[in-house]
């Protein structure tokens, strides 16, 4: 069992999914950063606040001593939409270099077709003069 665990633990599929899946963590905070660093701050601008921190209140909230607000129910629409954004940027990358991935494998040859064999028709007639013999 361990050598088979080992067998496939050593294949290159899996090894290139491994790497994959490191590099699409990695390119998954490079675009948070992005979106959380240069397009929601512009966005902001239009509604003159931080993008983010956009939400629909439904019920207000009541400061405390503290002055953090308790009860409020809220839709936080601008992190939603932060978030699309943030899955747009990555899907649309990974199509791309999927593609491209796709375009640079060796396209495979089609096999080469199996020599054909004598017919039934020319079969029974051989069969016919063997006999006529």
């Amino acid at each position: 069992m361990l050598k088979e665990f080992k067998a496939f633990a050593m294949k290159g599929n899996l090894i290139d999914i491994a790497v994959g899946f490191v590099m699409g963590a990695a390119f998954n905070k490079v675009v948070t950063s992005f979106t959380g660093g240069i397009v929601s701050p512009l966005i902001g601008l239009i509604f003159n606040s931080d993008f983010k921190e956009l939400k629909y209140i439904i019920t207000e909230g009541v400061a405390n001593a503290e002055g953090v607000i308790e009860g409020e129910v809220a839709v936080h629409w601008g992190a939603f939409l932060t978030n699309v954004i943030d899955f747009i940027i990555v899907a649309f990358v990974m199509f791309m270099v999927v593609k491209g991935a796709n375009k640079m494998k060796k396209k495979e040859e089609p096999a080469p077709e199996a020599p054909k064999g004598p017919t039934d028709n020319e079969l029974l007639s051989e069969i016919r003069d063997l006999l006529k013999k």
